[in-house]
């Protein structure tokens, strides 16, 4: 079976970087880009199998990104993985599929990762 791919959208060179290791690490294909316009321009091209996405990022935030992602993708599973926990509310919880704050490590996020596509690929079984 071919590798899963995440699109990491984060602003923070740092931390995306992290993120893509540790998700390889864990047997995914971790593209990270560094604003919603870059993300926007790569799923426009390219498919993916799962996103996630910080909400603060720079011109144009990850809330407004949220809708073109499922214009672009419609039933695209997203993670919103962000520092700010006071953001979830009922759209952004309606939007997105997971909702994470960040941690000093990845693995919560790695943990969401795999839990999210075994839901997706449990339910596309039972279809």
């Amino acid at each position: 079976m071919a590798k899963a791919r995440i699109l990491v959208v984060e602003d923070e060179e740092t931390q995306r970087q992290l993120y893509c290791e540790e998700l390889s690490a864990a047997g995914y294909e971790a593209i990270g880009v560094g604003s919603a316009l870059e993300a926007e321009e790569f799923l426009s091209r390219e498919p993916v199998d799962l996103v996630v996405l910080d909400l603060n990022l720079p011109v144009v935030s990850g809330l407004e990104l949220l809708p073109r992602i499922h214009e672009l993708h419609p039933g695209l599973p997203i993670i919103i993985h962000t520092a700010y926990g006071s953001y979830r509310d009922e759209f952004i919880s309606w939007l997105a599929d997971v909702f994470l704050v960040k941690s000093p490590d990845a693995s919560n996020l790695v943990d969401a990762v795999d839990e999210l596509l075994s839901r997706q690929r449990e339910v596309a079984s039972n279809l």
